[in-house]
């Protein structure tokens, strides 16, 4: 009687030796992005980081995110490491809207099957952002799945872990009626609304004019943190990502305040116009979907808001004032 053929792991599509091979190229990347209260390095079953000492009554803050299907045209185009800068962007802009200094990052990768060369990318991408971000890469997962993504397919989700004083957590309580809506600039679509993009822009277009449509998602963290150190005030703020300025601003406003946003009061990048005219997309759903080059919204005292955009602007930061807090709910586009 024949005997069967004896089976592997990597028979059925999974290849140990190559995980272990690209935990070793990360490594390096993680290193670059360490702080000192970060124990340990990359490859244990749990990280460790402890909370800063300067903090007296600390509080820790997350966020989980992932990149959405920006993925899809990063893999039509190559072009990888921008959407790890993306994936951190998502998290540590989202853990910084309470004044959180984002303190550790860790990652999800899942595919089909092991690319090393295009994971790498993907990790220096993601080292990148934390190193802009200021917080350290210190874990992660890497999982080969055949029977769930095919060969090329893949996900990504990032989660972060950031810390604030209790007494200066941002939170909107204190936004009143009057108060300014100051805009920092984005880069461009950041990570959202890209089922909309792909489905209005042809393929040829988006490789035609992929360093527009796929920079990665700016991040705010460095000129926040600075703008709270400066003690200049902020009332609240907003991450506009997926649900754009009619979802996300009303987020972060106490019950009875509203805002009205004035359209033109700040440059809007192209890559949103070719989006809108091709697709013959309403102004209103434009403004529901992305960030319309508008990728952080603050909230400050009406008399601040030239000094507040005044240190934006040392920071590297554009910014403009693109509206005020209304009595009511919701937000007005006008």
């Amino acid at each position: 009687m024949k005997k069967p053929n004896k089976i592997s792991y990597k028979h059925c599509g999974v290849d140990m030796g190559k995980a272990d091979a690209f935990v070793e190229d990360l490594k390096p990347y993680a290193r670059l992005t360490s702080r000192p209260e970060v124990l340990g390095g990359i490859g244990g079953f749990g990280a460790f980081c402890r909370v800063p000492e300067k903090y007296e009554d600390p509080v820790l803050v997350s966020s989980t995110d992932g990149v959405g299907t920006k993925l899809k045209l990063a893999k039509l185009t190559g072009r990888f490491e921008g959407i790890g800068v993306d994936l951190v962007g998502m998290n540590v802009n989202d853990v910084l809207t309470t004044g959180a200094e984002p303190l550790f990052f860790l990652d999800y990768f899942a595919v089909g099957k092991l690319d090393r060369k295009m994971m790498v990318q993907v990790v220096k991408g993601i080292a990148q952002g934390c190193r802009e971000a200021g917080c350290a890469l210190i874990g992660g997962e890497t999982a080969e799945m055949p029977g769930l993504y095919r060969n090329g397919d893949f996900d990504l989700a990032g989660f972060c872990v950031g810390v604030v004083e209790r007494k200066g957590i941002v939170d909107g309580k204190e936004v009143r009626p009057g108060d300014a809506l100051v805009g920092l600039a984005s880069s461009g679509f950041h990570s959202n609304g890209f089922s909309l993009v792909r489905k209005v822009l042809r393929d040829d277009f988006v490789k035609a004019h992929a360093e527009e449509i796929l920079r990665p998602t700016r991040i705010y963290v460095k000129s926040i943190l600075s703008l709270i150190k400066k003690g200049l005030p902020i009332l609240a703020l907003a991450h506009i990502t997926g649900g754009g300025f009619l979802e996300n601003i009303p987020r972060v406003l106490p019950k009875g305040c509203g805002a009205r946003i004035h359209v033109g009061s700040w440059p809007v990048p192209r890559v949103f116009r070719w989006v809108e005219q091709r697709g013959r997309v309403e102004v209103k759903e434009m403004h529901r979907t992305f960030n319309m080059g508008v990728g952080m919204v603050l909230v400050t005292r009406k008399e601040k808001a030239l000094k507040v955009i005044s240190h934006l602007s040392k920071c590297g930061e554009r910014a403009w004032v693109i509206g005020e807090v209304m009595k009511g709910e919701g937000v007005t586009i006008q």
